[in-house]
């Protein structure tokens, strides 16, 4: 069996305004597209009629970068995300026709962070790491949800587009000390620091590939 990170994507209170539900996750499916090349690809983002997001990621891919792009979006609506890397089974098409011991990972852990109103949950498949992102990975889900429109703004430029806090200044057309004071009431510092610190354990606790042949 290949790995990957399978990505769940739900989104929250979705059943109040179905419509807007359903844009949404039309949107940030195209923009995920963009963001992620063919080669980390290893099926395209689709949507459930359940209103929950599923993409299947090579394991040299960034997953977070969906999680941050869909946070900081202007439009946002609420979600909450599993990233689970594990066993796939082989196949093609979308992320929703998929199978595999990821999959029912993935799928397990979502219902655990429904109950526990988590809203981001990361499994790297080894149990000394998951303890650790059992710890980061909520409290990087509830600082994500609290960011105002503004801050999003800031922290797509930072987090998303590595600009410095000058360039961002300069590309929104305030002062650099706008951008600091901002960023610092946002703690996208700290932010920033537990995302590297998810990456790192991430690739730090990946198996060697020939032992995830299955």
């Amino acid at each position: 069996m290949p790995a990957a990170y399978v990505l769940f994507g739900d989104v929250i209170k979705s059943r109040r305004d179905a419509v807007s539900a359903t844009a949404w996750l039309r949107t940030i499916s195209a923009e995920f597209a963009a963001a992620y090349p063919p080669q980390h690809r290893i099926a395209r983002f689709e949507f459930t009629q359940g209103d929950e997001l599923q993409g299947l990621l090579t394991p040299s891919a960034d997953p977070l970068v969906a999680v941050l792009r869909a946070a900081f979006h202007p439009r946002r609506m609420e979600m909450r995300w599993v990233i689970v890397r594990g066993q796939v089974d082989p196949g093609r098409g979308p992320a929703t026709q998929r199978s595999g011991p990821a999959f029912i990972d993935a799928r397990e852990r979502l219902i655990t962070a429904a109950a526990r109103r988590e809203r981001l949950a990361v499994r790297s498949g080894d149990a000394a790491t998951d303890d650790v992102l059992d710890g980061i990975a909520p409290l990087v889900g509830d600082l994500l949800a609290e960011l105002t429109l503004r801050q999003r703004e800031i922290a797509r430029l930072l987090l998303v587009d590595g600009l410095r806090r000058a360039d961002a200044a300069e590309r929104l057309g305030v002062s650099r000390a706008t951008i600091s004071v901002a960023a610092d009431r946002a703690h996208l510092r700290w932010l920033g620091g537990a995302i590297d610190v998810i990456r790192t354990l991430l690739v730090r606790s990946a198996p060697d590939p020939a032992t995830m042949l299955g």
